[in-house]
């Protein structure tokens, strides 16, 4: 709740109509039979048109599906601030944060909340 996104201190102004982010993210846990890595899976629209995708294996092997969902959640998380920092550098308003939709409430749980800590060092 007090996380404030790093805005671009050399950024045009703002100007036009506001856009609004939504961003969707799902993991496939151990997809691989052979190497059991999980797949992520990332789509981002802006006003309802996606405008970036994403659908590759994780580089790590994950032994459940919160760690891979969680996975999935950062590489998301990345891709969705590099989206806000081009946008911003077009001089294009974004309306709020970006909604994002996952479907592991866990993930979610844990990510929300900041007394919350992980005990796997890779995800951490």
């Amino acid at each position: 709740p007090d996380a404030k996104e790093p805005i671009p201190t050399n950024m045009p102004e703002p100007r036009g109509k506001t856009v609004q982010i939504n961003m969707f993210c799902d993991a496939s846990h151990a997809t691989c039979l052979v190497s059991r890595r999980s797949t992520t899976g990332v789509i981002l629209f802006i006003n309802g048109g996606p405008v970036q995708w994403y659908s590759k294996r994780q580089n790590t092997i994950e032994t459940s599906t919160f760690g891979s969902e969680f996975v999935a959640l950062k590489i998301a998380t990345e891709m969705n601030e590099a989206l806000r920092y081009k946008l911003r550098m077009f001089g294009i308003p974004i309306d709020g944060p970006t909604n994002t939709f996952v479907d592991n409430k866990s993930v979610v749980n844990n990510a929300t909340n900041p007394a919350s800590t992980l005990t796997k060092k890779h995800n951490a």
